[in-house]
């Protein structure tokens, strides 16, 4: 049975062809190539300093709950994460189910500082040398929608641009593939992109079979500063937060609560 994954991943095969058919994949890796501007160290922003850690998306909207925030303004969102304490800011950049843009990086980068995630269904290294001109310091790579092959080429490839990558799992047998393909760097998706249900006990469950020295990032269903200090006690390291954020009135504030300062 078709499963909205497997719909995402066939549109953005599409996507991408018509990308390439725009701008060819020989001149955006010049592009990437040429790329100057400095990386921000992804990695090392969500694994040191003071804890808890938050990556704070900006989010429009959900293929699985429709609308969350229709009149986005990226930069203040942005901004408003910045001071209120976001370690990174992951961006939504698919526009037909999340509503966003790959030039939102780029107008983020120019008015914040903090370490920016193009998060994405990235299936081709066409989408790491996009991401690398945008303005990105580090890609998503989803081990669900990637066979084992894919997954280390597109490592590979993030690498030679400087791209920290965060590799998303849901289950064991994910993160066996991510841990083989040598990432540092693993999301654990509390969200099942089968089905998308959502149980904080999946970080539970996968964050003590992670080696020491890889970073840890829970995603999905993190709601209260309760959440956070529950998957800290399972291993987070940082947290991955969208919808709850971008669902109060004051993201900026949002944010300030959900990290537990008073």
């Amino acid at each position: 049975m078709t499963t909205l994954l497997d719909e995402i991943i066939a549109h953005k095969r599409v996507e991408v062809a018509a990308a390439k058919a725009e701008r060819s994949a020989d001149a955006l890796e010049r592009a990437a190539d040429a790329a100057v501007s400095p990386l921000r160290g992804f990695r090392a922003a969500v694994g040191e300093g003071e804890a808890p850690r938050v990556i704070a998306e900006v989010k429009r909207r959900s293929p699985s709950k429709g609308p969350i925030r229709p009149d986005l303004d990226p930069v203040d969102c942005a901004r408003a994460y910045a001071t209120g304490g976001a370690v990174a800011i992951s961006v939504l950049t698919d526009h037909k189910y999340f509503g966003g843009e790959l030039g939102y990086l780029g107008k983020i980068r120019e008015d914040v500082d903090l370490p920016l995630l193009r998060k994405d269904f990235v299936i081709d290294p066409y989408q790491i040398d996009e991401a690398r001109v945008a303005g990105a310091d580090a890609v998503l790579l989803i081990v669900a929608a990637l066979a084992r092959e894919e997954l280390e080429d597109l490592s590979r490839r993030a690498r030679t641009r400087g791209l920290d990558i965060l590799v998303e799992v849901h289950e064991e047998s994910e993160l066996e593939t991510a841990l083989a393909a040598g990432a540092d760097l693993i999301g654990i998706n509390n969200r099942n992109l089968h089905t998308f249900e959502v149980d904080l006990a999946t970080t539970e469950r996968l964050a003590p079979q992670i080696p020491a020295g890889v970073v840890v990032v829970a995603e999905s269903g993190i709601f209260t500063s309760g959440d956070v200090r529950r998957l800290e006690r399972a291993g987070a390291h940082a947290f991955l937060v969208g919808e709850s954020l971008m669902r109060a009135p004051d993201v900026g504030e949002a944010l300030v609560r959900l990290r537990g300062i008073s």
